[in-house]
């Protein structure tokens, strides 16, 4: 085998091999093993695992972000975040892929302390109800149906000779039954924004990813609950005054269960909402007002050293620093994304291949260019 290709894993000879145990680990944002339940550090090692333990901390800011300068936000940057945090607005951030959108809320909830970012990803199908909240009804009325079969003896009649049911007795001779609807929470779980507005004494990070992927109708959907920080689960209101204290226990984005009273959830402090958009299309006016408006724009060569020193090191960074001048270069007349360099810095250092500057080519390709 050739010096330009000894580090092929795969090398496409049609012989089985154990090479895959040559793979070295992943790129850190790349990385889904995660801390785990048993890190005492959290997953953003501030010893408190308020980011939940996923990992999503060290792919979005870097596993080397406490050794390296972490990025410093220019003026307007940080001037723009303060006002959503003061206003109780939502931040609507558009800019290029690869620009450092979702990682901005990523990085005030690290810096604040604010936990796991509840994450929104926007597809075209996406509707208000998706992030709001879910019902599983087919589930429901099979336990429904499951629970009345296990209970019925052979004959129709229940275990104890009763014939429990809709006008039925129960085995005891009394007519005592269990209401279906009292564990109806157990089918309703909460989407990231209906997790956000869940009173709490501190803000929850929402990050809704790529609104600009959405249907026309979505960010207008999106106006009356990010207007009063409030929503409805009409499947809990319309049977509230049959549920034990008229309230329900319900499982959040978070995989927690609590407690949601009159069918209605209502914040006390509203959350820390990032928008992000690309720029592919622009948002009715009644949206923009309601939001704070930060456009980012083309990362500088410090910015982009210290992206590249946060995942993956000083050393990585160093040698790259050619890699970035020529990005930097050629980002002047073309789309490309700081993914791509983050990819072609780390392939180019983990594997070594002769032909580096080639390779490097390869995996930043412009975004633009005719298909």
């Amino acid at each position: 085998m050739s010096e330009s290709s000894e580090w092929l894993i795969y090398r496409g000879a049609g012989e089985p091999h154990g090479g895959i145990t040559q793979l070295p680990p992943p790129p850190p944002w790349r990385d889904f093993a995660g801390r785990g339940d048993n890190s005492p550090d959290g997953a953003d090692g501030t010893g408190d695992g308020r980011d939940g333990g996923d990992g999503s901390a060290d792919r979005r800011l870097g596993g080397y972000r406490h050794e390296a300068e972490l990025h410093r936000p220019g003026a307007e940057e940080l001037e723009m975040i303060n006002a959503a945090l003061y206003l109780r607005r939502p931040l609507l951030v558009t800019g290029s892929p690869g620009a450092g959108k979702s990682t901005l809320a990523h990085s005030v909830a690290h810096e604040l302390g604010l936990g796991r970012v509840l994450r929104w990803p926007i597809v075209s199908r996406s509707a208000l109800q998706d992030g709001l909240y879910h019902y599983d009804a087919i589930a429901r009325l099979q336990d429904v149906q499951l629970a009345a079969h296990s209970a019925a003896g052979p004959n129709g009649t229940n275990g104890a000779g009763g014939t429990d049911g809709a006008g039925g007795t129960n085995g005891a001779g009394g007519t005592d039954r269990h209401d279906p609807s009292a564990d109806i929470g157990s089918y309703i779980r909460l989407g990231p924004l209906g997790t956000a507005l869940l009173p709490s004494e501190q803000p929850r990070v929402l990050l809704i990813d790529e609104l600009d992927k959405s249907d026309i109708d979505l960010p207008n959907d999106l106006l009356n609950v990010l207007e009063e920080g409030e929503f409805g689960i009409p499947e809990l209101e319309r049977i509230a005054d049959r549920l034990p204290d008229g309230e329900a226990e319900v499982l959040t984005d978070d995989g927690e269960k609590v407690r949601i009273k009159g069918g209605r959830v209502q914040c006390r402090a509203f959350p820390f909402v990032v928008l992000t958009s690309n720029g592919e299309r622009d948002f009715p006016a009644p949206l923009m007002r309601r939001c704070i408006h930060l456009e980012l724009g083309r990362p500088d060569h410090q910015r982009l050293a210290t992206f590249v020193r946060a995942h993956l090191g000083d050393e990585a960074a160093r040698a790259g620093d050619d890699l970035i001048i020529h990005f930097l270069e050629r980002s002047r007349s073309e789309l490309i994304s700081t993914d791509q360099l983050l990819n072609a810095i780390y392939l180019t250092d983990a594997a070594a291949p002769a032909g580096r500057d080639r390779l490097a080519d390869l995996l930043i390709q412009r975004l633009d260019r005719p298909r």
